[in-house]
């Protein structure tokens, strides 16, 4: 095989709806994703282009690391992370405007908001769609492995290289399907939870017994002033000066 610009395969049918998605509703918080994919799609296309560059200019090894398994991770994990961040920052925005807008108490919203931490745990729900990716990715990387082994081996291990390389894009598609779906699901659940935030109310059940210690301390007052009862030693010195007022 000849170190030519068509060593690197056309990845665009591969990529399939991940380059021309079919529409989607967008999720429950309104999290925009469409350029985290067109991110995505572009880092692929750059990495193809880098290595027709490299295998042009004849260097085989150069144009296979251009679309190896560390550069094609490193965009999967750089959307997951993208939007998953999203999905925090949303879902923390729409808690503070729901807690101002039901006095929700903020030592308690405090422990609603979701932290670093809980972000990382969305960004991990998100990826768990790409495991056939990465999958595919390791494959990529034993079939460049092999590629370079004996000359006479060498024709038939670029045909499986290229043929790892495709595999890999198409599971990248899958993979972002299967992201765009655990994000709607995702929007829905923390959508769920600013609702609670926006319906709280103060509960009224320290008012009612406030008054009705109140009201019930009047009325013994009053039996107790009106003779009807007797008079307490607590109270002994407020009756007489009342009685003796009258």
């Amino acid at each position: 095989m000849s170190m030519t610009a068509d060593l690197i395969p056309e990845l665009g049918p591969s990529l399939g709806r991940l380059i021309d998605p079919p529409p989607a509703p967008l999720g429950a918080l309104r999290v925009p994703l469409d350029d985290v994919r067109i991110d995505l799609v572009t880092g692929v296309f750059d990495l193809a282009g880098a290595g027709r560059s490299f295998a042009a200019a004849g260097d085989r090894d150069g144009a296979m690391a251009s679309l190896g398994r560390v550069a094609l991770l490193g965009l999967w994990e750089k959307a997951v992370a993208t939007a998953a961040g999203r999905i925090a920052a949303e879902a923390n925005a729409g808690l503070k405007s729901a807690a101002e807008e039901s006095r929700y108490p903020r030592r308690r919203l405090a422990g609603r908001r979701l932290t670093e931490q809980d972000a990382r745990a969305v960004a991990a729900r998100l990826g768990s769609g790409g495991a056939p990716f990465v999958a595919s990715l390791d494959a990529l990387e034993q079939a460049a492995n092999n590629a370079g082994g004996a000359r006479a081996r060498e024709a038939a291990g670029m045909v499986t290289w290229q043929a790892a390389v495709t595999s890999a894009a198409r599971r990248l598609e899958a993979a972002w399907m299967a992201l765009e779906e655990s994000a709607r699901a995702e929007q829905a659940h923390w959508a769920a939870e600013v609702e609670q935030v926006r319906r709280w109310h103060r509960p009224t059940w320290p008012i009612w017994l406030f008054s009705a210690v109140v009201i019930g301390g009047a009325g013994y007052l009053g039996l107790v002033l009106g003779g009807y009862l007797p008079v307490p030693p607590a109270l002994d010195g407020l009756v007489t000066l009342v009685w003796t007022r009258l």
